[in-house]
């Protein structure tokens, strides 16, 4: 069944960033710089590689590299003034969607080792931004359990939890057509901070799933969706793993718990952008008056909440709260029909994790070929690792062991298939 297109695409986000430049209101070009409330005014070099600077106690200060653009950027380019758009009009998916008037670029910087974990992290922007143009400085921190997700830094991105590493993307709209922003210096300021409450680890929410089809179009992390692919797109940016690699992955089962897909989360939506429904109200985005665990086009659906529709006006045609790649709903779940599902978000847990190296791989009922295929994990998603049993000898991409992976549900995965495991050592069961 094909499913409607529903969805809003990467590359028209209107709305979908917050406009954190002052400067991306005004009806003319002008220059900005945002600067930390603590250290004073500060000059970002025009380019160059990271730098760090003087910093007070405790306060850790460096520069974003805008002056390298690879293949997991998007849609950017380096210019002798600055960071802009490449093409400042929708691309890709966005190209036929009727909100397709924002043409859209992120750069993702390399991660910076902190000289002492932090819990805060603000981003401070110089650039010239061109009315209807908007710049935004996304920031997310490494922990035991793996990375945070991505929270705007202008204003200050306080983690629960205090973070060993940083990484920081650049994010770019502008109106179709129109004049981009030049961005010159981004300046990240990471310090110690009182803390917010951590949500609940390991959270799980039954939610309606359709398929997302189409095939050669690209997802918001810049990959080209391919026949049968094993992926998720969740409604929030905040969960959007950069391309190839699997930091934000869900675990998916159908309702009887018969099959599951441990996918990673490559797109956004279905219907909003700004719906990061399973975390608590404090913290979610948008829509702060719905229940934890409630989608929102699951209420406008079936309570005809904000009248019915998503946060772009249109009228919602079903409750989706996640979008599966062919791959994850007809061979994954053996889906058939858009159906409900049971979503674990595995970032908000905690314990070891598993990458898998190469899949789709087989979850089995136990540590051998022999026994039942319960689901797959695709490849380069992160499953949670309980423990580890000695099965039947597999030979496979890493190793041959004859170590076998227990999963959360109880399930098993050769090791034969995994290429690192992160966030503690595995006991075995």
């Amino acid at each position: 069944m094909t499913r409607p297109r529903c969805r809003f695409p990467s590359v028209a986000l209107v709305g979908a960033l917050s406009l954190v430049l002052t400067a991306a209101l005004l009806p003319t070009v002008g220059d900005v710089s945002a600067h930390a409330a603590a250290g004073g005014p500060i000059t970002i070099a025009a380019a160059g590689g990271p730098i760090t600077l003087a910093a007070a106690p405790g306060v850790e200060r460096w520069n974003v590299d805008l002056s390298v653009v690879d293949r997991d950027d998007v849609n950017v380019r380096r210019t002798a003034t600055g960071l802009r758009l490449r093409a400042a009009r929708p691309t890709g998916r966005g190209a036929h969607s009727p909100h397709s008037a924002v043409a859209e670029g992120m750069l993702l910087s390399t991660s910076r080792t902190l000289a002492r974990p932090a819990t805060r992290v603000r981003a401070e922007i110089t650039a010239s931004v061109p009315a209807g143009a908007t710049v935004e400085a996304q920031v997310r921190g490494w922990r035991a359990a793996g990375w945070t997700e991505w929270q705007a830094a202008t204003a200050g991105a306080v983690f629960d939890r205090p973070v060993t590493r940083v990484q920081a993307r650049v994010v770019l709209t502008a109106p179709s057509g129109g004049a981009t922003a030049t961005v010159r210096g981004v300046q990240l300021t990471a310090d110690a901070a009182a803390a917010v409450s951590a949500a609940t680890p390991g959270r799980t929410y039954r939610v309606y799933a359709t398929r997302i089809g189409l095939v050669g179009e690209l997802t918001a992390n810049g990959r080209t969706v391919q026949p049968r692919d094993h992926f998720a797109a969740l409604p929030s940016r905040r969960s959007l793993s950069p391309l190839n690699t699997g930091d934000y992955t869900v675990r998916v089962c159908t309702t009887s718990g018969s099959r599951c897909e441990y996918a990673p989360v490559w797109d956004v939506g279905p219907w909003n952008t700004r719906d990061d429904y399973w975390n608590l109200s404090s913290v979610r985005e948008n829509w702060k008056d719905l229940p934890q665990g409630r989608p929102e086009a699951q209420a406008a659906y079936q309570s005809g909440y904000n009248g019915g529709r998503d946060q772009f006006g249109r009228t919602v045609l079903n409750p989706a709260g996640i979008d599966l790649a062919d791959g994850t709903f007809w061979d994954g779940l053996q889906l058939t029909t858009n159906a409900w599902v049971d979503v674990a978000y595995l970032w908000t847990g905690g314990g070891p994790r598993g990458v898998v190296g190469d899949g789709p791989l087989n979850i089995r009922a136990g540590a051998s070929t022999s026994y039942a295929i319960r689901g797959l994990a695709a490849r380069l998603a992160h499953v949670p690792i309980q423990c580890y049993v000695i099965g039947q000898s597999v030979a496979g991409p890493y190793r041959t062991t004859t170590r076998w992976n227990r999963l959360a549900t109880g399930q098993y995965v050769s090791h034969a298939y995994i290429s690192g495991v992160y966030g503690g050592s595995v006991p075995v069961c």
